[in-house]
C-alpha cells in the first residue's frame, strides 16, 4: 500500500450511501477502510470497485461496541499507517411506531448505533490524527434532514440526528488545536434500501399518505468526496443534498 495516498474509514459502508462513498473515494484515489456489522456486503462493496479494491479494507465492526472500534482503528494504523478522513455514516432507524408504543429497547439501538458510535468513532479519529505526521484529518458525519425536521413517529432517529449536529459543532471546535475539520451532510432521499419506502408513499406531517422523490446516491459520494477535497484550512462545516422537489423546504 502507497502510505502517501490519503486514507478514509468509511462507516455503514457495505450498503447505500456508506457503499456509494466507499467507491467515490476508492476512485478517487484514498484508501479505504470499510466497516460493518456483517462482513459480507463489505466484500460485495469492494467487488464493486474494480481494480481499484486493492485500496481497500474490509473490517468487521460495531460501531456501538468500544472494542469493535479500538480494533477498526487501529487495524487502519496497521494496514495505511494513516488517517485523513472519517465518514462518520452507520446508521439504523426504528419501527415507525406511535411515539407511546416506542419500546426502550428499539430507543437505545438507535442511539448506539448512530449516536454512540459516532462518539466513539470520532474519539478515536482524534486520538489517530493528533498523534500522527502531519498532524490533523478530517471527520465529516452523515446528519439527515432529520437534523433539522422529523417525520411523524421518528422520535429516536430525529433525535439522534439532531444530536449528531452539536457533535458537529463541538469536533469542529474542539478539533482545532489538532488540525481536525469536521462537517456534516445533511441528506435528503437518497435512492438507497433504506430511503426506497419514500417512493412508494410515506405518512405525511397532515397525515396523509404520499410518494416522494428520490435521487441517486452517487451524487451523495460526489458531495463527500467534494468535502473531502479542500484543504485543512478550509472546511465545510454544513451541506444539505437532497431531492429537489421533496417535502422539505416550506410547507411541502
Amino acid at each position: 500500500m502507497n502510505s502517501q495516498i490519503k486514507t478514509a474509514i468509511v462507516t455503514g459502508g457495505g450498503a447505500g450511501i456508506g457503499r456509494a462513498v466507499t467507491l467515490g473515494l476508492l476512485n478517487a484515489g484514498y484508501n479505504v477502510t470499510l466497516a460493518g456489522r456483517r462482513v459480507e456486503p463489505l466484500h460485495e462493496t469492494l467487488q464493486l470497485a474494480g481494480d481499484k479494491a486493492a485500496n481497500g479494507s474490509a473490517i468487521q465492526a460495531d460501531v456501538s461496541k468500544p472494542d469493535d472500534v479500538v480494533h477498526l482503528f487501529d487495524k487502519t494504523r496497521d494496514t495505511f499507517g494513516r488517517l485523513d478522513l472519517l465518514f462518520n455514516n452507520a446508521g439504523i432507524n426504528a419501527p415507525g411506531v406511535l411515539f407511546e408504543d416506542l419500546t426502550y429497547e428499539q430507543w437505545t439501538s438507535v442511539v448506539d448505533i448512530n449516536l454512540t458510535g459516532s462518539f466513539l468513532c470520532a474519539q478515536a479519529a482524534f486520538r489517530m490524527m493528533k498523534d500522527q505526521a502531519p498532524m490533523g484529518g478530517r471527520i465529516i458525519n452523515n446528519g439527515s434532514i432529520s437534523a433539522h425536521a422529523p417525520r411523524p413517529d421518528s422520535a429516536p432517529y430525529t433525535a439522534t440526528k439532531h444530536a449528531i449536529t452539536g457533535l458537529t459543532k463541538t469536533l469542529s471546535l474542539d478539533g482545532r488545536k489538532y488540525n481536525i475539520a469536521c462537517g456534516q451532510i445533511d441528506i435528503g432521499n437518497a435512492g438507497t434500501e433504506m430511503a426506497n419506502r419514500m417512493a412508494r408513499g410515506v405518512r405525511q406531517a397532515d397525515g396523509e399518505t404520499r410518494a416522494e422523490p428520490l435521487m441517486d446516491v452517487t451524487h451523495i459520494a460526489d458531495a463527500v468526496v467534494h468535502m473531502a477535497s479542500f484543504p485543512p484550512e478550509t472546511n465545510v462545516q454544513f451541506m444539505t443534498v437532497m431531492a429537489t422537489k421533496m417535502p422539505f423546504v416550506g410547507r411541502g
